[in-house]
């Protein structure tokens, strides 16, 4: 639950918006956030500094060599909130977001330039510096917390805003938890192929403080196709104190990708859905679909997954949040493909997850956890058990509750995060976790003889079997309505996927 600040803040931010698209609000607000951020750390490394008669207090440099952005005066908060209520503050701001960047390289093209727009009301912008102003900041490392804090409550706010689009730059922070805390990635190398607003290495950060380890323990490598979320994801982490290697990819990572020879301790991953326009044509031949059978054309969600195992290092694990449908489509050879991967070894556990988790839509999705070697992997420097020929399934479609103030959108509450996450550790034989043990209706470890006999279809319903028959609490017409929502959904889908064959079927006549 987001602090009241956060709220506060948000709520008269909304206000502020008026009839402006929240899709475009949202790169005019956060920016401004970004700035509130680098200006405060820079004053407050700039006092310390000054008890130093031996450091030049404008020399770039010495600030860089304490991962703090050096700010020119003209680009300061108190010159700007001087001078908020000027005619031309929007003009002001873009040239201090490109002054930033001209003195800090590594913000290259990651600020936002749109507050001198002849089309954004100016009261908008002096509405937004003036409220921000009044965020007292001291430098304090709780005062950055704070900042990180609102910055990823406004990015989540405008997901829920502009809801499907929204699930383009944002992964409800639930699904992030459930994947970080089963997969504890506090050290080595951590990518995201199509990274959004950074969420994933911010949880992951968070993780490691929160278990007491040392940020510098990870590297995070990330690529983003869309350049105006590629800038979300620059200053989410720059916030944060995330210094990774995160590229623009325009083309794509399927098929131009930008890590091409690079391996990794960990990948987390929540791709596009079901996407037919992923240039598979011209990929028939791409070394990344040999161990299991190339993609089809079609759709890439097992592209998406060759990918990810590919990039993974002798022990490297992947996270990926999938269409509920790669888990027993048998169309153009997905189940081969499918198939492929169970025999190989290369899935260690499958999540179903409950509906209503994402923005804009009550279909359901799932998690696969992918495994480059299940009979040496490690958690925490400690080899786990032999694993091989084995998969762990979790049925969490019960879980989650409605996000407080919604009537659509559910998350998954901290227990059963923590239930999820501590079922995979007992499984794996982590050193320190519970001895595992199949829970009907929840959890069943199953063996490949079992596998084959439901075709190589991984829908953890299928496996887990019935628990014990409780009332969900959920009101009848809530529920009815619901249901009816995700049914009109799925006849939607059933809609156009109808159409899509069609069509492909009438190019060659």
């Amino acid at each position: 639950m987001a602090d009241a600040i956060e709220k506060t803040l948000f709520a008269a931010a909304d206000k502020m918006r008026g009839a402006m698209d929240p899709g475009e609000y949202k790169h005019v607000a956060l920016g401004l956030i970004f700035l509130r951020y680098v200006s405060a750390a820079f004053e407050a490394k700039r006092e310390e500094f000054a008890k130093d008669d031996l450091i030049d207090l404008e020399d770039p440099e010495e600030y860089a060599a304490e991962n703090v952005f050096w700010v020119p005066e003209k680009a300061r908060w108190s010159r700007l909130a001087a001078i908020a209520k000027a005619n031309d503050i929007g003009v002001q701001v873009d040239d201090a977001m490109r002054e930033i960047e001209k003195t800090n390289p590594t913000l290259k093209d990651a600020l936002p330039k749109v507050y001198g727009k002849p089309d954004l009301d100016r009261s908008i912008v002096t509405g937004l510096i003036e409220m921000f102003t009044n965020l007292h900041l001291h430098g304090t490392r709780s005062d950055f917390d704070l900042i990180g804090r609102i910055y990823e409550y406004f990015i989540s706010e405008f997901a829920t805003s502009e809801g499907k689009r929204g699930g383009e730059f944002y992964t409800p922070r639930s699904i992030v938890s459930v994947l970080v805390e089963m997969m504890e990635p506090t050290h080595g190398r951590v990518y995201d192929p199509c990274c959004g607003s950074g969420g994933f290495f911010v949880q992951s950060e968070k993780f490691i403080t929160a278990h007491k380890g040392r940020v510098d323990d990870i590297a995070v490598y990330g690529q983003e196709r869309n350049p105006a979320t590629f800038r979300l994801a620059r200053m989410n982490l720059a916030i944060r104190g995330i210094f990774g290697d995160i590229r623009w990819n325009p083309e794509g990572t399927l098929l131009k990708n930008a890590f091409p020879d690079e391996r990794f301790d960990f990948i987390l991953a929540n791709p596009p859905f079901n996407i037919s326009d992923w240039n598979g044509a011209q990929l028939r031949e791409d070394h990344r679909w040999k161990p299991f059978g190339t993609p089809p054309v079609g759709n890439a969600n097992f592209a998406w997954m060759a990918h990810i195992h590919h990039h993974l290092s002798a022990n490297g694990i992947g996270g990926v949040v999938m269409a509920n449908g790669s888990m027993s489509s048998m169309q153009s050879g997905e189940g081969d493909i499918r198939k492929a991967m169970v025999l190989q070894d290369a899935v260690d556990c499958m999540v179903a997850l409950p509906g209503q988790l994402f923005f804009g839509t009550q279909i359901p999705a799932c998690l696969w956890i992918l495994a480059k070697d299940k009979s040496n992997g490690q958690a925490a420097g400690k080899k786990l058990r032999d694993r091989r020929g084995e998969i762990l399934f979790i049925d969490a479609r019960k879980m989650g509750a409605l996000v407080e103030g919604s009537r659509k959108q559910k998350e998954l509450r901290e227990f059963e995060i923590q239930k999820i996450a501590d079922t995979y550790h007992a499984w794996r034989g982590e050193m320190g976790a519970d001895a595992y043990q199949d829970e009907a209706g929840f959890c069943k470890s199953a063996d490949l003889h079992e596998i084959d006999r439901h075709n190589y279809v991984l829908t953890p319903g299928r496996y887990v079997g019935a628990g014990a028959a409780e009332e969900d609490g959920e009101p009848f017409v809530e529920k009815f309505d619901r249901l009816l929502g995700e049914l009109r959904e799925q006849f939607a889908e059933g809609r156009r996927l109808e159409a899509e064959i069609e069509a492909k079927l009438g190019a060659l006549v």
